[in-house]
């Protein structure tokens, strides 16, 4: 992958919604999940339409051998494929697999948006005052700026859920907004120039 010199692309971020949803606080969850699917469907559709990245980060639920292809097969298989359908990778996702709460714990993740100019990560998916507040606040440590659509992210407790995206918001500066408030269109995908190995790329 080449990369980009400018930092003020954007990217969309699907967390953990690769899900079998037959983990602990499952059913929890479940309620939250399926009122979200119909929403983050239609905001995947926009990105992909505006040309912007689609990069799904998702737990490896500890199958160390397990690459996205398998995790995305997996999902389809269980009883709950209804609720992964409607938001699969294409051909053109991205995809990072991750072991911990944060998208960028042990991850390739700083690197990837680095080599796609994204300034600007919009945070989607599961568990709200889990993996979406960790990940927005290593976002925010790494200069990025932060967005979040209140309705495209699943939550376990909704009081929690309330509180989490309180703080995105107050300590993280993160834009809290409606699904539809996000505006893929002035956004663009960066044209990438230079390798980690050349000039313009990172050593």
């Amino acid at each position: 992958m080449t990369r980009s010199e400018s930092t003020d692309g954007t990217a969309l971020v699907v967390i953990d919604m690769i899900n079998t949803y037959d983990h602990e606080d499952a059913e929890l969850l479940l309620p939250a999940a399926e009122q979200v699917v119909p929403v983050l469907a239609d905001l995947i559709g926009r990105a992909r339409d505006a040309d912007v990245p689609v990069i799904y980060a998702n737990d490896n639920f500890g199958l160390w051998r397990s690459h996205h292809g398998e995790l995305v097969e997996a999902a389809l298989s269980r009883p709950h494929a209804a609720l992964v359908e409607p938001i699969r990778p294409d051909d053109d996702s991205l995809f990072v697999v991750k072991a911990r709460h944060s998208i960028f714990y042990d991850t390739p993740m700083s690197y990837l948006l680095w080599q796609l100019g994204v300034g600007t990560v919009v945070l989607a998916g599961q568990v709200t005052e889990q993996c979406v507040l960790y990940s927005a606040l290593d976002a925010h440590i790494r200069h990025l700026e932060v967005t979040v659509p209140k309705d495209a992210v699943a939550s376990i407790h909704p009081h929690l859920a309330d509180a989490a995206l309180e703080m995105m918001e107050r300590n993280m500066g993160a834009r809290i907004v409606l699904a539809k408030e996000v505006d893929f269109r002035g956004t663009r995908r960066p044209v990438p120039e230079g390798t980690p190995c050349q000039p313009g790329g990172r050593p």
